[in-house]
């Protein structure tokens, strides 16, 4: 499974593909806390099955990561987040989590899906 990017000009690429899924409670609790650093090509996948203000925290997590928000797929919002003190929030019904700056030039409006999703 690996994680697509495609642009609002229909540009795709692949953002990851060693893809985890934080599918249980536990693991939508506890993230990416304590981690010091995310192997290139990594992502973690949050999906929720309904839309609702999702919000992420930086606590216990020691590596700068990109927050992206989803919508039926398609981005509300990108950000970077610094550790232990970075905040952001938005209504998504899936957000993942990448290592710091592999989320660039993802901008609101573009797609990011699963391929290979199943």
């Amino acid at each position: 499974m690996r994680l697509v990017h495609e642009s609002a000009d229909g540009d795709t690429r692949t953002l990851a593909t060693d893809v985890e899924r934080a599918d249980s409670l536990l693991q939508k609790v506890k993230g990416l806390m304590g981690k010091s650093s995310l192997p290139e090509g990594y992502a973690l996948v949050f999906d929720f099955g309904r839309t609702s203000y999702r919000d992420v925290h930086m606590l216990f997590v020691r590596t700068p990561l990109d927050v992206i928000w989803l919508l039926d797929d398609e981005v509300v919002q990108v950000k970077t987040l610094q550790p232990w003190r970075g905040t952001g929030v938005a209504k998504a019904d899936r957000f993942v989590e990448l290592p710091g700056g592999a989320a660039d030039g993802v901008e609101p409006g573009d797609r990011v899906y699963l391929d290979g999703d199943g």
